[in-house]
């Protein structure tokens, strides 16, 4: 009976599909959805997964579209940093792509607001 069960742990596992590699959203900073009081000078995006700086990014956009990136994105390791142009009151929306070393790519959006 254990030689059975042995088996099949063996082919459900072969069924199994793993995600590694994938350069996910671990943290950012301000977080999804949050409200602050203080006008954050930059974004900081940390990942899962090593990121490929030449196929990775992120957009900041005010609530009219308009790009509030006051410099390129800093890529390294599992970091993404962009710095901002001074951040009035309002909505602003992050838009990522991140490509893992590997080259598979995740994407996402997230809103935080700035209160006056």
């Amino acid at each position: 009976m254990t030689l059975r069960i042995f088996v099949t742990i063996v082919a459900i596992s072969a069924l199994v599909t793993p995600a590694w590699a994938h350069a996910h959203l671990k943290q950012s900073d301000p977080a999804q959805g949050a409200t602050v009081t203080a006008a954050p000078k930059e974004i900081a995006l940390t990942f899962t997964e090593r990121l490929e700086p030449a196929m990775s990014g992120v957009a900041v956009t005010d609530a009219q579209g308009h790009d509030m990136e006051a410099a390129p994105a800093a890529i390294s390791d599992v970091s993404m940093h962009v710095k901002l142009k001074p951040l009035a009151a309002g909505i602003y929306h992050v838009a990522r792509h991140a490509v893992a070393v590997d080259t598979h790519r995740t994407e996402g959006k997230y809103d935080f607001t700035v209160k006056p």
